[in-house]
């Protein structure tokens, strides 16, 4: 049984103090790499996640060539490389402007834009927000002005569903029905009503007076949580978010599938691209979303590692990089969890593991903390611990996440 200890260190909850900011924004790019313990990583702007089947295999190319072989999604659906040689910069930004997957090398770290995967698909939804996506996209890269955005400054554009609404972006346009949106700051309870056919300009003119407030005022912050008293959110109370997320297998409209840890080879993004019909949605959840695609390609997609199947202790898992690519962590976190998930017998509260006190990525809410010691792992929940050895990390971490 789990022991009572300490309670893990929870984020940070929002409040009057802004985080000191003096120092530059390090978040990587496309452009400007990140120096990781195994090699060099790219950090490649996916809006809404759209890609062309000729994207995922300019990337997956890129992947094999430059890098380790393999691509991981974010939590923002963008793609990332790694192990990539110290001068790989220059030919990986060559390959990403001919696959039109660099359309600015200004503003390539300010394309964050995530947006309703199954929008147009299964019949629900006011909006379509990949218009929206592409229309946003193409305004920011216009403006002048959006280079100032911080690199984890975040867009969500949501149909209406509460999807992307549910990721608390710096700034959420919600589609509502009869031609309206809400556009919400930050993580503000109230929002402001706008014309659907003028949610993006409004989405940008939010970005463009945060970044005018902190000029004016002197303030250091990158996201509009951190200084939330910089703009007036809105009179309108916040529709209820379900926060759901797309559901693995076939679906109207097409197929969706997760990535283990959100890391697939590049033969994995081949087939990936071979099997969609209209392009790929990469969700901000570590999935793709395939429209068009039939469902007698499940299999093959399942053979090839990628989870089509809901209800499986995969379901809200997550995980830090670990060893070999961070220098921090104290263990391998990743090959450590995927066979402590397979020997799980069911789906549960969401767990994370972590290679070091820092726990990046970690989710918000109620959830399980597996931490790695050095000499195994810390496995807790609220203010419940117990270290376990890796071998017996599986069954502490299978209690822990029963949510009765």
């Amino acid at each position: 049984m789990l022991a009572a200890m300490p309670p893990t260190p929870a984020a940070p909850a929002p409040g009057p103090a802004v985080p000191d900011r003096g120092q530059a924004d390090a978040c990587p790019g496309a452009l400007r790499l990140h120096r990781a313990d195994d090699g060099a990583l790219a950090r490649v702007r996916v809006p809404g996640g759209l890609l062309t089947a000729r994207q995922a295999v300019a990337l997956a190319e890129a992947a094999e060539d430059l890098g380790d072989g393999e691509l991981e999604t974010t939590s923002r659906g963008n793609v990332q490389l790694r192990g990539l040689g110290s001068d790989a910069g220059a030919e990986l930004g060559a390959r990403l402007r001919a696959a039109g997957l660099l359309p600015s090398d200004a503003h390539e770290r300010v394309r964050n834009i995530v947006a309703s995967p199954l929008a147009g698909l299964d019949g629900r939804g006011h909006a379509d927000v990949q218009a929206w996506v592409r229309e946003l996209d193409a305004k920011l890269c216009a403006g002048d002005w959006a280079v100032g955005l911080s690199g984890k400054f975040l867009f969500a554009l949501d149909d209406g569903r509460g999807d992307a609404a549910s990721l608390d972006a710096d700034v959420t346009l919600i589609a509502r029905p009869a031609g309206t949106a809400l556009l919400r700051l930050g993580r503000a309870a109230t929002a402001r009503p706008v014309p659907a056919g003028e949610a993006v300009d409004a989405a940008l003119a939010a970005a463009r007076d945060f970044l005018a407030a902190l000029r004016a005022t002197g303030t250091q912050a990158w996201h509009l949580r951190e200084a939330p008293d910089l703009l007036d959110p809105g009179p309108l109370p916040l529709p209820a978010f379900t926060d759901p997320h797309p559901p693995l297998g076939a679906l109207p409209g097409g197929l969706s599938v997760g990535l283990r840890f959100g890391r697939a080879s590049a033969a994995g993004w081949r087939l990936l691209a071979e099997t969609a019909v209209d392009g790929l949605r990469l969700t901000p959840w570590r999935g793709a979303v395939l429209p068009g695609a039939a469902a007698d390609r499940l299999p093959r997609l399942a053979a090839a590692g990628f989870r089509t199947e809901p209800g499986t202790p995969w379901d809200r898992a997550t995980a830090c990089t670990g060893t070999p690519g961070c220098a921090r962590s104290l263990a391998d976190v990743r090959a450590d969890a995927a066979p402590a998930l397979d020997a799980a017998g069911r789906p549960g509260l969401p767990v994370h593991w972590s290679g070091c006190e820092r726990r990046c990525g970690h989710p918000g809410g109620d959830w399980v903390d597996v931490l790695a010691t050095g000499q195994g792992y810390r496995v807790t929940r609220g203010e419940a611990s117990v270290e376990v050895t890796t071998e017996e990390m599986a069954e502490a971490v299978a209690e822990a996440r029963r949510t009765t």
